[in-house]
């Protein structure tokens, strides 16, 4: 009986925020609901879901001018290599130089094992990876 609970309740808040729903979102969602399902069951899918859901929306999108500015910027004249994969969501390591975007510095930039990425200054956190 707990259970049909859980998951309707779960269902009802996914389904209320699917109108705001976002590429993050949706990554978190289907991240935190596999994670879940493998530690805790059907109960953990869909708990891990609603955390995996509001933990990716917490990361927007940059908005278009800031991806556009990142894509043009010059590169620079030494490459910049690291061991640790480019996710979206953690932060890049101490030793990557991150640069400010001029005109919104709620992002900075840097370019990391020749991928242009879009990070958030304070944290080193990753917003996206521009393909």
């Amino acid at each position: 009986m707990n259970i049909k609970i859980v998951v309707v309740t779960a269902g009802m808040l996914l389904a209320s925020t699917a109108v705001f729903a976002q590429s993050s979102t949706v990554t978190g969602a289907a991240g935190g609901a596999a994670t879940g399902a493998i530690v805790g069951g059907p109960v953990g899918a869909a708990v891990g879901g609603i955390v995996g859901g509001v933990a990716g929306s917490v990361i927007d999108p940059p908005p278009q001018q800031v991806v556009t500015y990142v894509q043009q910027a010059p590169a620079p004249t030494t490459r910049v290599v690291v061991k640790e994969k480019v996710v979206v969501g953690q932060p890049l390591p101490e030793t990557v130089v991150v640069t400010p975007v001029p005109d919104d510095p709620k992002y900075a930039y840097a370019i990391v094992n020749d991928q242009r990425v879009i990070v958030e200054p304070s944290s080193r956190k990753v917003i996206q990876v521009i393909q």
